[in-house]
């Protein structure tokens, strides 16, 4: 794919280095003196960017697939995903829970939820497939093409079958029927009313900000509670001390 748009490109740039201005109406004369005047001049300056530029643009991809070949190209920057401003949708709450199972079947602690993992994640759930269903599983949200699953199209998988997206008897969507029913059972708790409230989208900002300071309220609790802990701790090993 990557050779055909190159061909493409190196093509082109032949092509605007062979095309030369044609001859001006008036015979010879008149062609001596094309390119003289500004209408002339303009396009002459266009055509030499347009040059320029496709120089640019191939030396940076034919340098970019040398360094490829040899092993010394730096992997691009990958965007940076925020699920919680991205699937809106979502509550912070249904977000752990689906990041949390997410990392229960993510055994190879990779990141990513590769074919063995789903299938090992759908015999859990009690709805088996054979190896080609767990392909097209995987083909349906693979946004990248690397054949596994990242978090957040593990999260499309929720969005698509929310937004019913989904077929019905497809396998993306008994994964995401089980996940409601049987997913509590892995350890994943709130998620089992997931879509049978519909998942309800978030109306205002002030919900969200609630839950971000929910969250706060409770590592400040849970600190407190450790602070205690320890005075009692150094209390008791005082009096021993004594």
């Amino acid at each position: 794919m990557a050779t055909d748009e190159l061909a493409q490109k190196l093509q082109r740039r032949l092509l605007l280095e062979e095309s030369g201005p044609e001859p001006a109406p008036g015979g010879e004369e008149a062609a001596a003196g094309w390119g003289a005047g500004p209408a002339g001049q303009e396009e002459e300056e266009s055509r030499s960017s347009m040059l320029a530029s496709a120089d640019s643009e191939l030396g940076a991809k034919l340098s970019r697939r040398q360094d490829i070949n040899d092993g010394t190209a730096r992997p691009r920057q990958a965007k940076v995903f925020n699920p919680y401003t991205e699937f809106k949708e979502f509550s912070r709450r249904q977000i752990k829970d689906m990041e949390q199972m997410f990392r229960l079947y993510d055994s190879g602690k990779d990141g990513y939820i590769d074919l063995m993992e789903l299938k090992l994640m759908m015999e859990k759930l009690g709805a088996p497939q054979t190896h080609l269903g767990l392909k097209n599983m995987i083909k349906e949200v693979d946004e990248d093409f690397d054949g596994k699953l990242s978090f957040r199209e593990f999260l499309l998988i929720f969005h698509k079958a929310a937004a019913g997206e989904l077929e019905e008897d497809s396998g993306l969507m008994t994964l995401a029927k089980l996940s409601e029913i049987d997913v509590s059972t892995e350890g994943v708790k709130g998620a089992k009313n997931f879509f049978e409230a519909k998942v309800q989208a978030l109306s205002s900002a002030s919900k969200f900000e609630a839950e971000i300071k929910a969250e706060q309220d409770e590592r400040k609790r849970e600190e407190e509670e450790k602070k205690h802990r320890r005075a009692a701790f150094r209390e008791l090993k005082s009096a021993f001390s004594q």
